[in-house]
């Protein structure tokens, strides 16, 4: 992307350009050129010190691509990715994106059913797991008709020693054919005819909560991970080259972290680290930055906050951290100014669906400690009426200062999504027109920035993660202690926003501390680390609505005195 020296003329001049065929396992690794680079390294690993260059990338995942052939995996079949940061976690990408299938990123911090609802819902042929979630994916492979296969993945530590180990208390037999990783791409050749895609070509289906229903699966094409590349170049304040060393504590199952960090960085030749870590720890992070001289981080609002409690080391490399899911508070620019010797913190704003549209990029203009930036180049973003009449296909926008929906038109629709998988009612509500209609509410102020209000709906955003409550409803009420339950989002200092959920116990139930432990880790252990409820009220009756649906705004209001 060119290094455009004003936003105003990176906003005009700027286009998409996009090329006719794109593959990115190609283009990534091949560092734009006909041969991968042989020494340049792509990953570092700080867990086993090990390195591995754009040449050891991709021979890896030819010989994975051509292991996954001989089983028969495919143009358009879909592959589950649950592993933590680690080398083979982007090989598996790269070698489905070799055969032309489609990639299904899942985080390991998933339960069992939350994984067996994204990988039955995508129609999962295969999956590529790592041991920590083998009993996770155990229980879930069950409700999974379509998994054929599951490669497992070797046993390798977390940075800071921790092992990567499945627990010892559930099911370990995956209800499908298991191989061994070394086992499975042993004798395999390196090399492999490479899919002749385009940018529109399907790469990946990403999965977003919703509060009214299931998680919907985000399709997207390959020119996706074009378009986080660019917003990577731009939040990191044009920094991405060769020289760049990058790290993320964030999982590479998020857009963010695998498409703008660590592809974004593959995009323009540099270096990821891969730290995997059970939980964030401020002073493990520290001691990545400063042993592998990282000079572009990505880390959320809560993880800084984290940092700002621990010691920096003196004279780190590090050159900007990019941010989102939260707002970026003046305090943390504060202390990212004097306890990081001037480090830019740029916060950004996108979505699953949408890509990252909006951002800080403080060489071009004042950062607004708490906004979400500006428009990037290749979008248009309006604030219009939140409640648009059916029909409206080009929505005008609100006056400046009024609370309305955000809703983005990109200038190539190639690099947003595709559609929702299989829910073409879903897609539909999402578009007017060339606008796409995000269901956040912000406005926009009369130098342009954009301020985030809320959700349009009930998602709650917890520590960066966004967590439909009617998923953690469900499974509290697979409990027979729980009759009814709704969740909300209630403040909190340091995540932004906890899980809190009301439970009318059933009439035989114990409404005491036991039965809250029971319910947490129910959601815990069945969903993510991530969406258990931290507070749990019990409750005689839930408010509802005439159709007998609850009314989680009055719980809202209820908690906000």
């Amino acid at each position: 992307m060119p290094n455009y020296d004003r936003y105003e003329r990176a906003r005009r001049a700027f286009s998409w350009d996009l090329p006719e065929r794109y593959n990115p396992a190609r283009y990534c690794l091949h560092a734009r050129g006909d041969s991968p680079p042989a020494d340049r390294p792509a990953l570092l690993d700080a867990a086993t010190g090990e390195r591995y260059s754009y040449r050891d990338v991709d021979e890896a995942s030819g010989r994975l691509a051509n292991a996954l052939a001989a089983r028969g995996i495919g143009v358009g079949d879909r592959v589950g990715v649950v592993a933590p940061q680690r080398p083979e976690t982007p090989v598996a990408h790269l070698a489905c994106w070799k055969l032309g299938a489609i990639t299904v990123p899942l985080t390991t911090l998933f339960g069992q059913d939350a994984l067996a609802y994204r990988l039955d819902d995508a129609g999962a042929r295969a999956v590529v797991f790592a041991p920590a979630v083998r009993e996770a994916l155990a229980a879930a492979s069950t409700d999974c008709p379509d998994l054929e296969l599951a490669v497992a993945l070797e046993g390798r530590p977390y940075y800071h020693g921790q092992p990567d180990v499945a627990g010892e208390d559930g099911p370990d037999t995956v209800d499908c054919a298991v191989v061994g990783y070394d086992d499975f791409v042993a004798d395999r050749p390196p090399s492999v005819d490479v899919h002749d895609a385009t940018p529109a070509t399907d790469s990946a289906i990403m999965y977003t909560s919703g509060s009214t229903g299931p998680a919907k699966g985000v399709r997207h094409g390959h020119a996706l991970w074009i378009g986080r590349a660019a917003a990577a170049f731009n939040f990191f304040e044009g920094a991405l080259d060769t020289d760049t060393v990058a790290w993320t504590p964030a999982d590479w199952a998020w857009g963010s972290a695998l498409g703008g960090l660590l592809l974004g960085t593959w995009h323009h030749g540099g270096t990821v680290v891969a730290a995997p870590m059970r939980g964030f720890d401020a002073e493990a992070a520290f001691a990545v930055l400063e042993a592998f001289d990282v000079t572009e981080a990505l880390v959320p609002p809560t993880a800084l906050r984290m940092m700002m409690t621990a010691d920096a080391p003196d004279d780190l490399a590090l050159q900007c951290i990019a941010s989102a899911g939260e707002p970026v508070t003046p305090e943390i620019l504060e202390w990212a100014d004097e306890a990081l010797d001037g480090v830019s913190v740029n916060e950004y704003y996108g979505q699953t669906e949408l890509n990252l549209v909006a951002a800080n990029a403080s060489r071009w203009f004042e950062t607004q400690p708490g906004s979400m930036g500006k428009p990037l180049p290749g979008y248009d973003v309006r604030i219009v009426d939140p409640e648009l009449p059916e029909g409206v296909t080009d929505p005008a926008p609100l006056p400046d200062g009024e609370v309305g929906e955000i809703a983005v038109r990109p200038d190539d629709d190639r690099v947003v999504f595709t559609e929702f998988w299989n829910r073409p009612e879903a897609t539909a509500a999402k578009t007017r027109g060339e606008w796409y209609l995000t269901g956040d509410l912000a406005r926009r102020d009369d130098e342009g920035y954009l301020w985030f209000e809320s959700r349009k709906d009930d998602v709650i955003i917890t520590a960066g993660y966004r967590v439909g409550p009617r998923e953690v409803e469900e499974t509290l009420l697979g409990h027979p202690a729980a009759e009814q339950a709704g969740v909300v989002g209630v403040p909190d200092e340091t995540r932004g926003e906890v899980i809190k959920a009301f439970v009318e116990p059933a009439d035989a139930a114990e409404p005491d501390d036991g039965l809250r432990a029971e319910l947490r880790e129910r959601a815990r252990t069945r969903l993510a680390a991530y969406e258990y409820p931290r507070e749990i009220e019990f409750v005689e009756e839930l408010p509802k609505t005439s159709t007998g649906k609850i009314r989680r705004v009055e719980l809202r209001e209820r908690e906000q005195g």
